[in-house]
């Protein structure tokens, strides 16, 4: 009677505690303030709701409907809170087919605008990994430029039959959505014979992808603040072992609310950084090396650039999750033709200037050429960014790591790493801490920015936005598609793959080298 007690009383301040947020982010969607967040790719589309925006865009294993146990009392009208034991159940109005369907297209919550969804695009598209960019023009010149378009051309076109794979027309000929994210248009197109290895090879990648990301953010920091301070006794793998030990309370994370309050001050911060190179740079223009760019390129660190290039543009991941929360999706492919085309002016023009302005001293990580007077400023600014960045990638693969290994039903491969009360068990807080901890040793040992960031973008980068959507989008639309479409698809199915191929065998023999000189060292 007691538990039973207890949990209506539960049930009743879960449900007051959504109402409350839900009023505030619907205010704050008014005044026109949306989730600013990274280029890992995760939910974007409200700032309130960003934890379970990474589950929708991610397509975590979410709870099924299964009309839930026995003497269990229904969820209250409104209560959409996230039952971390697996056991609760989904609200009356979500079926068997469409249960996750609702959830995604964002019933019950506001929608957003395309230019709210713009602005989330441009987060993910223009984030910290474009100070990578002027490295990648160093060792391809103006190919490297030619690079920087084609990938946005190409990115803003496999966003578009992404979001085409969602939509099947039905038997009265009106075009339909029917999936709701990613994984479900990968578990499509590999039914009915292996209907979930789609889906678990598009969340091994996104695994990747966010951990790697993680891992670019340690480096990152302790490569700027090693910079910043030369002359203090202290290391660039030491900075990371401090950068890490702040980063360490975000095993204990259990939502994502506090942290995003300070994501739309760091993006206008990380804006604002942008500017200021820039500004700097031309006020060096009369000693530009126009002469330093040309047409060749570096065959060994080239294909590495190309996995910085289109590791900058990666934000499929999101794509279905941000188009069911538009307000009208008619013009999802006006806001990815606008803002695709700024993100190319802007790469494109910053990375131009920086590399005139330091030609062949351009560093992996581009404010480390500013003077000492302004790049210690620059760069504490960029490590807050950083560090205040890394929880949302690392919130989004412990979820998928947890669902899939550890609360995944009868599928789990291990028991459940939360108690019956949704506390999470004290082992489960320890592999927690070890993701941490991997994160630091993967950057102690490669502390390279640039050869990691080319690998990932080698790697899930062209394979979650070059290869992936250009196979599903032949696989389940082949019958309807124009020559010309078939043509574009199986194009940048081919080039895709050769350029990943060749960045990821290229980035790995230079990790492998610089992992064998920090352990000679």
């Amino acid at each position: 009677m007691a538990t039973l007690l207890r949990s209506k009383l539960s049930n009743v301040a879960t449900s007051v505690s959504n109402k409350s947020q839900a009023k505030m982010s619907g205010m704050f969607a008014r005044m026109g303030f949306q989730a600013a967040t990274d280029e890992e790719a995760g939910g974007f589309a409200h700032c309130d709701d960003l934890d379970m925006e990474h589950r929708q865009g991610l397509q975590m294993d979410i709870l099924k409907s299964e009309g839930g146990e026995e003497g269990t009392e229904p969820p209250l009208e409104g209560d959409i809170h996230y039952q971390r034991d697996g056991t609760g159940p989904l609200p009356p109005s979500a079926s068997k087919e469409a249960g996750v369907c609702s959830e995604l297209s964002g019933q019950g919550k506001p929608k957003i605008t395309a230019w709210e969804a713009g602005w989330n695009v441009t987060n993910a598209i223009q984030g910290m990994f474009v100070l990578g960019l002027p490295y990648a023009i160093l060792h391809g010149g103006y190919l490297g430029l030619f690079l920087i378009i084609f990938a946005a051309v190409v990115c803003c076109y496999t966003g578009k039959i992404l979001i085409a794979c969602l939509y099947e027309e039905n038997e009265d000929g009106e075009i339909v959505r029917v999936r709701d994210s990613y994984v479900d248009i990968a578990n499509a197109c590999c039914a009915p014979r292996f209907p979930t290895l789609g889906g678990r090879v598009v969340n091994v990648a996104q695994i990747i992808e966010l951990v790697m990301t993680c891992i670019l953010y340690v480096v990152v920091s302790g490569n700027l603040m090693y910079n910043s301070f030369p002359n203090l006794p202290v290391s660039q793998k030491s900075w990371s072992i401090i950068a890490t030990a702040v980063l360490l309370p975000c095993a204990f994370l259990k939502n994502l609310k506090a942290v995003s309050k300070f994501s739309l001050l760091c993006t206008l911060a990380h804006f604002v950084i942008n500017i200021l190179v820039i500004a700097y740079c031309l006020s060096r223009a009369r000693d530009w090396a126009w002469d330093k760019v040309k047409f060749y390129i570096d065959v060994k660190k080239f294909p590495i650039s190309i996995g910085i290039i289109v590791f900058s543009y990666t934000s499929q991941i999101f794509l279905p999750s941000l188009e069911g929360n538009m307000q009208n999706p008619k013009e999802f492919h006006c806001m990815m033709n606008w803002t695709h085309i700024a993100a190319c002016i802007l790469k494109g023009l910053f990375a131009l200037v920086a590399y005139l302005t330091w030609a062949d001293e351009t560093k992996e990580v581009i404010t480390d050429n500013l003077p000492s007077t302004i790049r210690a400023v620059v760069n504490i600014f960029l490590v807050a960014k950083a560090l205040l960045s890394y929880p949302l990638p690392f919130f989004a693969a412990v979820e998928v790591l947890e669902r899939s290994l550890f609360q995944d039903g009868n599928r789990a491969f291990f028991p459940n790493c939360y108690g019956g009360d949704g506390r999470l068990k004290s082992w489960g807080l320890t592999l927690r801490c070890a993701l941490v901890v991997f994160t630091l040793l993967m950057a102690i040992y490669v502390p390279h920015f640039a050869l990691l960031m080319g690998l990932t973008g080698s790697l899930t980068g062209a394979g979650l936005c070059f290869l992936l959507p250009s196979l599903f989008h032949l696989k389940l639309l082949w019958r309807k598609l124009l020559w010309h479409h078939v043509f574009f698809d199986v194009a940048i199915f081919v080039i895709g793959g050769i350029c990943s191929v060749s960045g990821f065998i290229h980035s790995l023999e230079g990790l492998i080298e610089a992992f064998r000189t920090n352990a000679e060292d």
